[in-house]
């Protein structure tokens, strides 16, 4: 406990505000354990509270000032991103927006209490065109809030704690050992949706060039479709396409791949590492007896190659609301 207390002494500034940076802007850090520890060691007259308050407010402001710029600027895109987790980003994206549309800005006040959320807000806030004062104003409040709240806890309970973090100490070899097993299981889960996504490997694919070259070839009587099976979620104002493709909504499938002429031979294309949802939607296509293809490397790769593409229509564009 004495080295705890002793590492906390020496780093303990630099380390929360590491923390919390990093759980406010989306990494799986738990920033309010760090919290609880410099609330003890401040009861213990290892460090002052007030200048790790201001740490800790200044750490969560400095990162949601950088998400809420970035999601005014980028929009969907990083809300995408941060969303990769969900296992429907589009569902984690619009559910949040209604949410914080409909509670307005009291929202950030308690949102980095509520997992999910927490590392949305911002860019939820930005990307909604909120008005930085406005945002500015909720936001410090609501960071002040969540760390003031755990540092307090820290501090009243730091007997607690200081148990807690003794126990931890002595059982070392113990908690190296559930580690060990926590990272095994990541594994061992990822090793589980791969085996279950492995039938999509049998979809045909074709490069970007290939198709390119197809649909230069009239004469060959070949019926040719190209589909977008991006989510709604991932566009934005100003999102392209390939040139000629049609909207193919994946979360309508597999009774959407009833609107598909099957005299067609349709080619799929997505934005996902590895054609993760062109994939799927392929495979379940050809569930339905059509005749279905991968476009490798998605539309990256199609534009990546100069082809050519289109601006995504109107009324295939979901806005998020806006605040102004």
């Amino acid at each position: 406990m004495l080295n705890m207390m002793g590492e906390l002494t020496r780093h303990g500034y630099g380390l929360l505000f590491a923390a919390i940076f990093l759980e406010c802007i989306g990494f799986p850090i738990p920033a309010s354990i760090a919290l609880l520890g410099v609330g003890a060691a401040c009861a213990h007259h290892l460090l002052h509270p007030a200048t790790a308050l201001v740490i800790a407010v200044a750490a969560s402001l400095i990162a949601d000032t950088l998400l809420y710029l970035a999601g005014r600027k980028t929009g969907w895109w990083l809300l995408s991103m941060l969303c990769r987790v969900s296992v429907n980003p589009e569902t984690c994206i619009l559910r949040s927006a209604d949410s914080f549309y409909k509670r307005g800005s009291k929202t950030l006040l308690f949102s980095k209490f509520i997992p999910g959320i927490n590392s949305l807000a911002a860019p939820l806030a930005g990307s909604m065109s909120m008005r930085m004062s406005t945002f500015l104003r909720f936001d410090s409040l609501g960071a002040l809030f969540y760390c003031g709240g755990w540092l307090a806890v820290g501090y009243l309970f730091s007997d607690v704690v200081s148990l807690i973090a003794s126990t931890i100490t002595r059982a070392g070899h113990f908690v190296l050992v559930a580690i060990i097993i926590l990272i095994i299981g990541y594994i061992c889960y990822h090793a589980y949706l791969w085996y279950g996504a492995r039938r999509y490997l049998a979809v045909d694919r074709v490069s970007p060039m290939t198709l390119k070259e197809l649909l230069q070839e009239p004469e060959s009587g070949r019926n040719i479709l190209v589909a977008d099976c991006r989510s709604h979620g991932y566009y934005d104002s100003g999102a392209r396409r390939i040139k000629g493709s049609i909207r193919l909504e994946p979360n309508l499938l597999p009774s959407g791949a009833d609107t598909l002429p099957p005299d067609c031979e349709i080619y799929l294309y997505c934005t996902c590492i590895r054609e993760t949802t062109s994939s799927r939607v392929a495979w379940m296509c050809a569930q339905q007896g059509l005749k279905v293809h991968v476009i490798e490397g998605g539309l990256r790769a199609w534009t990546k190659a100069d082809l050519p593409t289109e601006q995504v229509p109107a009324e295939d564009v979901v806005m998020l609301p806006r605040f102004n």
